[in-house]
């Protein structure tokens, strides 16, 4: 299929809306404008590829025995096309706030020279670099699940190398910018400074790997310690959550080490920690730390980490015409998906009100973790949480409910390429807090 550019469109005197990135925050922000805003704006996603990833479902492909790549992307071409969305598919380089422009290579063949476009709206939605290469010895002796590369290396590793031996699964320290002092989403609440990106994720693989060893007669979750940099593992859950979760993995017999602070080093060995001791372990899973583009850097819509600054409605307080949702925005701590799926419908709402066809901007952001996770069998726990940011709200269930709801998640965001019912959400809470609670 042909890629859409922009440049068929130069003669369109309709507001231009500029939207770098194209996945979960990225395209879900390109549709919110469209179903908003209507046909009075022109938009164009930027990016680097022209699939999206769907980066939750990887380690429930891992362990169960599936090249992740198989099944976990989404073709964005046809659905951004669908709703009058151009596209064009390069690597962005730079972006000039004051001049309103942005940069890009294009990318389909190596030698393109870089462009310059003017936007009247730009949405940043470029996520963040995976620091893995700030790791020494991650690439010889370390595993992950963040992408379908580090997935089905793990999954190779499992079933042809795995020797039955020790397991440490954890993250590396977050280095989180200034750009969200200050912000008060809940009465009296504020954004936390987080010591770890997202913790729900190693959560998961724990418990998915203490089945695997069950189901593979390797063992158990006596094998398996988690660690983590912070006072608690997956502490934007709540601490009511927290504990819920520890009192069930030490009864079940992993091991947790907390305060490890940064990931030193790996080895063939194990795993040497900036403070506390090591881990020996055979098997390292992984998750580092997630930094800003280095272009991103210096810019004056950026924090002092090269995250955006935006306020609650996420748009930029110094240039108004800028916004940013997803893991690129400084506000979204965790960097969790759930989060910027609410903040594409703020985006959404407020340019649609900027261009007069919304009445009603909608509330700013009051993030709220969703987090549901695969536990291997068939099982999964689902958590619903804003305590962390000032709220009062701290659920977690485990069970079947919580697995089916994941998996057809899933199901419904391919057939419905990306764009979730506004009912979604509240039907998941229903039928894991309610129904079948």
């Amino acid at each position: 299929m042909a890629t859409h550019t922009s440049a068929a469109r130069s003669t369109d005197s309709r507001p231009h809306v500029l939207v770098l990135g194209g996945n979960f925050a990225g395209l879900g922000a390109a549709q919110k404008i469209r179903e908003f805003a209507g046909d009075a704006v022109r938009i164009t996603v930027v990016d680097r590829k022209s699939r999206l990833l769907y980066v939750p479902n990887i380690p429930l492909e891992v362990f169960e025995n599936r090249n992740p790549a198989a099944s976990l992307f989404m073709d964005i071409i046809k659905p951004l096309a669908d709703d009058d969305i151009d596209f064009v598919r390069a690597e962005v380089n730079a972006i000039d706030p004051v001049a309103r422009s942005v940069s890009w290579t294009p990318g389909e063949r190596p030698g393109s020279a870089s462009e310059t476009h003017h936007y009247d709206y730009l949405v940043v939605a470029l996520g963040n670099r995976l620091a893995f290469d700030r790791i020494e010895g991650y690439a010889e002796h370390g595993h992950s699940v963040t992408d379908t590369f580090q997935g089905e290396k793990l999954r190779r590793y499992l079933h042809e190398d795995y020797r039955g031996g020790p397991i440490a699964i954890g993250s590396a320290r977050f280095h989180q910018g200034d750009g969200a002092r200050g912000l008060e989403p809940y009465a009296h609440g504020a954004i936390p400074y987080a010591i770890a990106a997202c913790e729900g994720p190693p959560v998961e693989v724990m418990l998915s790997m203490a089945d695997w060893l069950k189901r593979h007669n390797q063992g158990g979750p006596e094998k398996v310690t988690v660690f983590t940099p912070g006072e608690l593992i997956a502490e934007d859950a709540g601490v009511q959550v927290v504990d819920q979760l520890l009192g069930i993995a030490g009864k079940m017999g992993f091991k947790y080490l907390n305060k490890v602070g940064d990931i030193r080093r790996i080895t063939a060995a194990g795993i040497e920690f900036a403070t506390g001791p090591g881990i020996e372990a055979e098997l390292k899973i992984v998750f580092p730390d997630w930094r800003a583009h280095d272009f991103l850097r210096g810019l004056p819509i950026a924090d002092s980490e090269g995250f955006i600054v935006t306020d609650l409605t996420m748009r930029n307080p110094t240039f108004p015409d800028v916004f940013a949702v997803g893991d690129c925005a400084a506000v979204t701590v965790p960097k969790l998906g759930a989060i910027g799926h609410q903040q594409a419908e703020i985006v959404g709402r407020r340019i649609a009100h900027d261009l007069g066809r919304l009445a009603d901007p909608g509330d700013p952001l009051a993030p709220v973790v969703y987090c549901i996770g695969d536990m291997g069998g068939g099982r999964a726990f689902y958590i619903r949480s804003n305590s962390w940011f000032g709220g009062d709200t701290q659920v977690l269930k485990m069970g079947r409910v919580p697995h089916l709801l994941k998996m057809h998640y899933k199901t419904m965001f391919y057939e419905r390429h990306g764009k979730v019912p506004a009912w979604g959400l509240d039907a998941a809470e229903l039928l894991a807090e309610k129904v079948f609670a």
